[in-house]
């Protein structure tokens, strides 16, 4: 369930910023109900659309958090101690998320609120795909302590660097720099900032590689991270000389955030698996398999 709510999670970011940029935020005019209704027929078009199915998608990714709260309450005696908390607070954040939408709404998208909207979603990914990781590898982290503090370093730059990408396109100061020549201060900033960043979540996975242990069994998350980092660095690179004209890019751009988000924060919480010291998550037998995306 937890694993689905990732995959939930990041498609409503994906859908999130297609809706952006097919300047489709404001194709519901009012909030929750759309046109008036819950499926708008007549006014159904390609914005209406993406502004709708972004709704619902978040309306059931709450739903669903709202059931695993419930279930981590029922089965409190037998789950980590940590469980029910942390889907208390989520449950929280998702609400702030639902008002921080409303009012994206009802003021007209401000870039502030459009930014910080993508900064809970960020959040969401984050510590569900940690919640994920330990549910289905418990037990002490993989890193040292000191080498966990880097990745989440590595993991706060990059969603730091994901929401300053985000103000530069909310303040459409992409299309004035390269239109008009006009406040360009944020996307050289944005622009600058991606090669330290850059640098510091490959030396992440370096350092990582030395572990033999790490390497072993951790690759395809090492390899995945490299993998993103490079294809977001072309994605900039063929947005800006493209003029931001191509929407698709510039899509393809924050779900590579997205991922590079998720896959960082499950190899910081990733466990070393169940063992003596640790609280074993399988109550009873059971002829269940089981499924995650």
């Amino acid at each position: 369930m937890a694993a689905h709510v990732v995959v939930a999670l990041i498609a409503l970011v994906v859908i999130g910023g297609a809706t952006r940029v097919m300047e489709a935020g404001l194709a519901c005019p009012d909030w929750p109900l759309c046109y008036g209704s819950f499926l708008p027929g007549k006014q159904m078009n390609l914005r209406v659309f993406l502004e709708w199915f972004h709704r619902l998608d978040a309306f059931f990714v709450g739903i669903v958090l709202i059931t695993q709260f419930a279930f981590s309450l029922y089965w409190s005696k037998t789950l980590p101690k940590w469980l029910p908390w942390t889907y208390g607070f989520l449950t929280l954040l998702v609400a702030f998320q639902g008002f921080l939408g409303a009012l994206t709404v009802l003021n007209l998208l401000p870039s502030l609120v459009v930014m910080a909207h993508l900064a809970v979603a960020f959040t969401l990914v984050a510590i569900m795909s940690g919640v994920t990781q330990q549910l289905l590898n418990p037990g002490k982290s993989i890193f040292p302590l000191w080498l966990r503090s880097f990745g989440f370093l590595s993991l706060f730059l990059v969603t730091a660097q994901s929401l300053l990408g985000s103000r530069v396109a909310t303040s459409w100061a992409a299309q004035r720099c390269l239109d008009f020549g006009d406040s360009c201060n944020l996307l050289l900033l944005h622009r600058a900032s991606a090669i330290p960043v850059s640098f510091l979540v490959i030396f992440f996975v370096i350092i990582s590689s030395l572990n033999r242990d790490v390497f072993t069994n951790q690759w395809p998350y090492l390899l995945t991270i490299i993998f993103l980092i490079i294809s977001q660095i072309f994605l900039g690179i063929f947005s800006i000389h493209l003029g931001m004209s191509e929407p698709s890019l510039i899509i393809a751009h924050q779900l590579i955030a997205c991922l590079l988000v998720a896959v960082i924060s499950a190899l910081n919480f990733k466990g070393r698996g169940i063992d003596e010291s640790s609280q074993s998550l399988f109550l009873t037998q059971s002829t269940f398999e089981t499924s995650h995306g």
